[in-house]
């Protein structure tokens, strides 16, 4: 699929609204090979902006959607119009409602034991027919990984909701789809605690304003180091739309220069 893109900080992300990107991704179901999905709040932009490595993972990604108002207002800093905010829970969920009319086997892994059970048998209710073929928790080691993966295997899971927070469950998609044979793995942070019921999502209209990461805060006001990191996001931002207005000056300037010298060359000409 030829999916539009834009880059941010160096950072490809897509241009599509959430029906298109739920469209994208149900037509890499059937497709017969491996899509990994990213979500990508601002804390994750501002990672991948300054660690190569991580921002090679995102950028292999098959979809990158912007979870949150944070990277659109990035976005708009730079020059760049993204269509909407494109959020993981919200994602998975339609993907997850779309799986229940055609039938898609999904897999849940991450979040604390208990949780991903519990987020299932809500899902299975909200969407009769969604078909939840297994679930594990997050808090695994390396050591139990070959278990995880063959339970998805076995599971023949074609969409995989990783809940393991960021970047490890964008690292650790990267590092295992292929083993576990799904179709789509789609990152999804604490996604699974929402579903269950454990956490309550910001209130629409708040969540609509841009002003979710004052309502998270608020509820949890541990985070405000993960809070800090969107003000350090627009400073880059802001560099990169000043070093972009610089290289345009220069090269109109030396767009300008040349033109007077092919000039002063034709005048030179017409008076020989």
């Amino acid at each position: 699929m030829h999916l539009p893109t834009v880059d941010i900080l160096g950072v490809r992300i897509h241009r599509l609204t959430m029906p298109e990107a739920v469209a994208a991704v149900m037509q890499m179901l059937p497709s017969g090979t491996h899509h990994q999905v990213v979500t990508l709040n601002a804390t994750m932009l501002h990672r991948a902006a300054r660690d190569e490595n991580f921002r090679r993972v995102v950028n292999a990604a098959s979809l990158v959607t912007p979870d949150g108002m944070g990277v659109m207002l990035v976005a708009k800093i730079i020059g760049t119009e993204l269509p909407e905010k494109v959020s993981g829970v919200d994602l998975a969920e339609r993907v997850c409602a779309a799986s229940a009319d055609t039938g898609y086997r999904v897999y849940f892994l991450g979040a604390a034991p208990g949780v991903a059970p519990l987020a299932a048998e809500k899902l299975r209710a909200k969407y009769p027919g969604l078909h939840v073929v297994g679930t594990h928790h997050g808090y695994f080691d390396a050591g139990e990984e070959p278990g995880i993966i063959r339970a998805v295997q076995s599971a023949h899971a074609q969409l995989l909701l990783v809940g393991l927070g960021s970047p490890r469950q964008e690292e650790w998609i990267a590092a295992h789809l292929r083993e576990c044979g799904a179709a789509v793995a789609i990152g999804i942070g604490g996604s699974l605690d929402v579903y269950a019921g454990r956490v309550r999502l910001a209130p629409e209209w708040v969540r609509q304003a841009g002003l979710e990461w004052m309502y998270r805060l608020a509820r949890a006001p541990r985070r405000w180091r993960v809070t800090l990191t969107l003000p350090l996001v627009v400073v880059l931002a802001l560099r990169e739309r000043l070093a972009r207005m610089l290289r345009g000056m220069f090269w109109k300037k030396g767009n300008q220069g040349t033109d007077t010298v092919e000039s002063e060359d034709k005048a030179e000409g017409r008076r020989r």
